[in-house]
């Protein structure tokens, strides 16, 4: 049989296929239900809400998405920008925020924004994945120990005081259920690494805990009240104009970090799945619906998660069924088990969190960039230091506004002007009567708003030479905006004070319209163009 998929495609679709991802479906959902739970305490709102997102997300990413394998939910990259926005603003608002988000995506999928994301530079990408890691991470230390008395800060500076003034707090039985988790996933891997990881790792320090030493230490339960048996309900929430101009910037970052996330996500899916392409168009668009679409059920923003896209792909997934079925198997946990996660501690999710940051934090990459000692290093570690200092927001801004100027500065090397040997045409032709006034010089590279300054301090060199008559050889010519079109006629204004005629040698067929657009054909003249 064959069954209509994503960008018009049929695939040949039949009961083993079916068979594959109903496994694939299971296999993930096992695994989003931990990190769905974790990921929305981690962010400052219920544990429900992870599962509401993940639920619906999965759904809607699997029906709407571009790619045929992504699996979509609550991701550790959100983890500090939701915190702050709940610290900041409070859970409704956080609603309003991923509801705005979801518009920012849509809009993005139309007007083209997927191809903008690969502008965004490695430096910055890095910087912030490894800030963001280092929050989830040491964030968890209190769940960890089991120290009491502490408050969720929005700045990490304060949570880190906090935390060493209430170490004294230390509960020995989180520690030892904390440290039964840690060693799960150390070790299961090694021994059987087809048992789903984060599932076991949850299941027996909470098994453990429950029978050796019930009341010992804080767990969903005591912490939220336990997880309802129920569907969300519905409900729009109250948006006003003040708060979308005073949410408007995290939603952005939001639906920036969440476009970057899900494309690169289904880029890993392509690799995985070399004969699939993901329409990047297509699942920004699935994104924005479901980040529209989960805020009414009381849902947390969400994107594409690479660990579970790739678990569904390596589970023999072959169809968007698998995210259905995963969907499908998370809101069955929630009707048939919620009440039973209410025994979870705390201090057994936090080592699941705790391995979630040190797989994303991107340690490599990050010594490697760092190593370089160049602009990037600068950019890498400024945005580092401001993701986990002051905030996400102010780390992406600032990232690339200082790549650009590293880039700016690179750029600026790139104009080179140099002195040319004169061919016999052209002394024939511009010298015959005086060839000792006759200049040639070469233009390679940009003349742009980077470049213009170098562009502006070598003319009057130029055209101090003693030349009447000065050949430019453009054919090398790559870039001229509007700031190099105002250094170009700034030349000639120069050249004509000092009577130097000015000849174009060469002009790339590219630029003739710009010159042309702009008047600088008409001011050289077209008698002095030699092409």
């Amino acid at each position: 049989m064959k069954c209509l998929f994503k960008d018009n495609r049929y695939i040949d679709y039949n009961a083993a296929g079916f068979r594959k991802d109903l496994i694939a479906g299971i296999t993930v959902g096992i695994v989003a239900i931990p990190l769905g739970m974790a990921f929305a305490i981690a962010s400052g709102v219920k544990p429900e809400y992870g599962l509401y997102t993940t639920i619906i997300a999965g759904l809607l990413v699997a029906l709407l998405g571009g790619s045929r394998f992504q699996i979509a939910g609550p991701t550790g990259a959100f983890i500090p920008i939701l915190l702050a926005i709940v610290l900041q603003y409070g859970y409704e608002d956080l609603l309003i925020a991923g509801f705005l988000a979801g518009i920012f995506l849509v809009i993005m999928s139309f007007i083209g924004v997927s191809n903008l994301i690969h502008f965004v530079p490695r430096s910055v990408t890095i910087g912030f994945t490894t800030g963001i890691a280092v929050i989830i991470f040491t964030g968890q230390l209190g769940n960890f120990f089991g120290i009491t008395g502490l408050e969720k800060r929005e700045f990490f500076h304060e949570n880190m005081l906090d935390l060493i003034k209430q170490f004294h707090t230390v509960n020995v039985f989180s520690v030892m259920t904390a440290l039964i988790g840690l060693a799960v996933i150390v070790l299961l891997p090694k021994i059987a690494p087809r048992i789903p990881l984060l599932l076991v790792a949850l299941l027996i320090p909470t098994l453990i805990s429950f029978f050796l030493f019930p009341g010992k230490l804080e767990t969903i339960g005591t912490a939220f009240g336990g997880i309802p048996k129920t569907l969300p309900t519905f409900q729009f929430p109250h948006i006003t104009l003040s708060k979308i101009v005073s949410l408007w910037q995290p939603a952005l970052i939001i639906a920036a970090l969440g476009a970057i996330e899900s494309l690169l996500s289904a880029v890993v899916a392509d690799g995985m799945k070399s004969s699939d392409k993901h329409n990047s168009k297509r699942e920004l668009f699935g994104q924005g619906i479901a980040n529209i679409v989960t805020p009414l059920f009381g849902g947390i923003p969400a994107t594409g998660a690479i660990a579970r896209t790739a678990t569904n792909i390596r589970s023999g997934a072959v169809s968007p069924v698998s995210g259905v079925v995963q969907s499908l198997f998370v809101l069955a946990f929630l009707l048939l088990f919620a009440p039973y996660a209410s025994h979870i501690p705390l201090a057994a999710m936090a080592p699941i969190l705790m391995y979630v940051a040190w797989n994303m934090s991107a340690r490599k990459a990050f010594a490697h960039i760092l190593s370089i000692r160049s602009g990037d290093s600068i950019v890498l570690f400024t945005t580092f230091l401001l993701t986990i200092f002051i905030d996400l927001t102010i780390a992406v801004q600032v990232g690339i506004l200082l790549a650009a100027l590293s880039f700016l500065k690179k750029m600026s090397g790139k104009l080179h002007i140099e002195k040319e040997k004169l061919s016999e045409v052209e002394i024939i032709k511009f010298g015959k009567d005086h060839p000792d006034s006759l200049m040639k010089y070469s233009v390679d590279g940009p003349i742009f708003f980077g470049t213009a300054k170098v562009f502006e301090d070598k003319y009057p060199q130029l055209l101090a030479s003693g030349a009447t008559t000065l050949i430019l050889d453009l054919e090398h010519l790559s870039v001229v905006d509007a700031t190099g079109e105002a250094a170009l006629f700034a030349l000639l204004n120069d050249a004509d004070k000092k009577n130097i005629r000015i000849i174009v040698k060469r002009l790339p067929k590219d630029k003739a319209p710009l010159f042309k657009k702009s008047g600088l054909h008409d001011k050289i003249g077209k008698d002095n163009f030699f092409m």
